[in-house]
């Protein structure tokens, strides 16, 4: 361990499982204090008993907007600062338009997209006002390659990345760099809705990844140095060929 983000606090939304949780663990393991931000108060309390005094509970429901405002000050009380936040939690559907529900699209659509912007909105003006700071999506490899079986998500992670490359643009001058990680299949409770025969043989051919894999990819674009930005970074398995 370098503790190559000693001093550094991060915040993680979706921290209570899957890639927020790894990238909580990759993070706690360099040095930095992390806002576990998560609506499972219950199970946000007991990872941070296991992963010691720098990781720190924040319980926000995303679809909340006043949850999502009044985060920062709330961030700030808990840690004294904020340098970087990872927009990650997100939802999936996948299958066939005209079988889907339109209903569970607006649910997934306000968490991927609105609750996202949000968050990114109540901590942006805080990073520009202290001249530094990374903003980091978990995105997609459907957001720059239309996925066939899962439309709506593709169609959500597609307008994550617009928002990721027009916001970087505009607030490089300020010191705070954006960018995304855009990870193949991984292995999360997102997966959950896969038919249990397309799950079976992604497992048996080694096409899906491990969050751990993600979170190693996040720590490297945050650890570059302050002149580079890690616009977008692909990472898939091998034997996903896109």
């Amino acid at each position: 361990m370098a503790e190559i983000m000693k001093g550094k606090v991060a915040a993680i939304t979706g921290a209570a499982s899957g890639i927020g949780l790894e990238c909580a663990r990759t993070l706690l393991a360099e040095g930095a204090t992390v806002m576990l931000i998560d609506r499972a108060a219950g199970r946000l309390e007991t990872l941070c008993a296991e992963l010691g005094e720098r990781a720190r509970p924040l319980v926000v429901d995303l679809l909340s907007p006043s949850d999502v405002s009044g985060m920062l000050p709330r961030i700030l009380d808990a840690a004294g600062r904020l340098d970087i936040f990872h927009a990650n939690a997100g939802a999936y559907i996948g299958g066939p338009v005209a079988e889907g529900d339109p209903d569970a699209w607006d649910r997934m659509l306000n968490l991927n997209i609105n609750a996202a912007f949000r968050s990114v909105h109540a901590v942006l003006p805080h990073m520009i006002a202290q001249k530094s700071g990374d903003i980091l999506f978990t995105s997609s490899i459907a957001g720059v390659v239309p996925v066939v079986w899962e439309p709506i998500y593709t169609a959500s992670k597609f307008a994550v990345q617009a928002f990721v490359h027009s916001t970087r643009r505009q607030v490089a001058q300020h010191g705070v760099r954006v960018g995304a990680v855009l990870p193949g299949p991984v292995v999360t409770a997102l997966l959950d809705d896969w038919p249990k025969a397309k799950m079976e043989e992604a497992l048996a051919n080694g096409s899906l990844m491990q969050p751990k894999e993600v979170a190693e990819a996040v720590l490297f674009m945050l650890s570059r140095p302050r002149n580079v930005t890690i616009r977008d970074l692909v990472i898939l398995p091998n034997s996903v060929d896109l």
